[in-house]
């Protein structure tokens, strides 16, 4: 028996909170180089076919996952042989909801470890497509090896070992990296320059509300992990802790705005792709890629408009 005591909602709320946090990575610098690098566009200058890079990518990313989901098993094992007891697991669960949305938040000034690790874009010219391709994917399935987009990626490694399942933890990181992989064919249908510009700019917009995306789920698996421990009471107490936290949250934004009001504003980047011609593809880089709170690190906007450079593969 599990230490989530074999309930179906507290698995499926693991899952669930591993797809969404995967499913941010793809508002990171790495998520932003692998569709300015891995597209129709490029990999036909560098003499590929898309469709096998991005199998490549996302096999590679599925082991990563797989690699994730292993370093699990040994505490989700050790968590199950201590049997704490469902209430307490459910409970525990609940907070670290709620700790790694306060994290998202930068609530109080709490945040966890962001992790600012890019891919090496060279792989590109100095490998051959699996290799770069595969290499990519499985940096990035791991989770904990590049950008931490949200602690939600924190949350689905606790999740994972909470469910004192070796089965459960190794189908976690499998999800984890699977749907992070997926990210790749967001750029399937990029094949002129203005197309990859208006990707990257759509992409770049919707960076505010990916992150509300994950912070109301992870809300949400909060409520329901609270209702699993104590039934309506524990659910209702939740939802009044989360009322209570987002006040001051609420204030401070307002003031922010005030403040800062070109909080947001996009800093253009440019490169040149010399394989499809003189066309300069634009890259409009916003404080949205990163974690509320952090800007683009230093030298990102670097790194990604290096990314856009296709080279031919040695």
């Amino acid at each position: 028996m599990s230490a989530f005591g074999g309930n179906t909602v507290a698995h499926l709320i693991s899952l669930l909170i591993a797809g969404v946090a995967a499913a941010r990575g793809l508002w990171s610098p790495c998520g932003l180089s692998m569709i300015s690098a891995i597209n129709p566009m490029a990999e036909h200058a560098r003499g590929h076919r898309f469709w096998l890079t991005a199998i490549w990518f996302i096999g590679g990313a599925v082991t990563g996952g797989a690699v994730l989901g292993l370093a699990l098993v040994g505490p989700a094992l050790l968590w199950g042989l201590l049997d704490p007891g469902s209430v307490a697991v459910f409970a525990l669960a609940g907070m670290a909801c709620l700790l790694t949305v306060s994290a998202d938040r930068r609530l109080f000034g709490f945040s966890l470890p962001l992790i600012p690790r890019q891919v090496n874009e060279r792989w590109l010219a100095q490998y051959r497509r699996w290799v770069y391709a595969g290499g990519f994917g499985v940096q990035i399935g791991i989770g904990v090896a590049t950008y931490v987009m949200t602690s939600a990626v924190y949350l689905t490694c606790l999740l994972g070992i909470l469910s004192g399942s070796w089965s459960w933890a190794i189908l976690v990181g499998l999800t984890f990296g699977g749907v992070r992989g997926l990210g790749v064919l967001a750029s399937a249908g990029v094949r002129r320059p203005d197309r990859l510009r208006a990707l990257l700019r759509a992409v770049e917009l919707a960076g505010s509300q990916s992150l509300s995306v994950v912070v109301v789920a992870q809300l949400m698996a909060a409520i329901a992990f609270g209702h699993l421990a104590f039934g309506w009471l524990g659910a209702g107490g939740v939802a009044v802790v989360i009322c209570i936290a987002a006040l001051p949250a609420g204030a401070k934004r307002r003031r922010s705005r005030r403040t800062h009001p070109v909080d947001g504003a996009p800093v253009v980047v440019t490169a040149v792709v010399p394989a499809v011609g003189s066309t300069a593809v634009a890259v409009a880089s916003t404080p949205d890629v990163m974690p509320e709170g952090r800007g683009i690190s230093e030298g990102a906007e670097s790194d990604v408009a290096a990314a856009l450079v296709p080279s031919a593969v040695v």
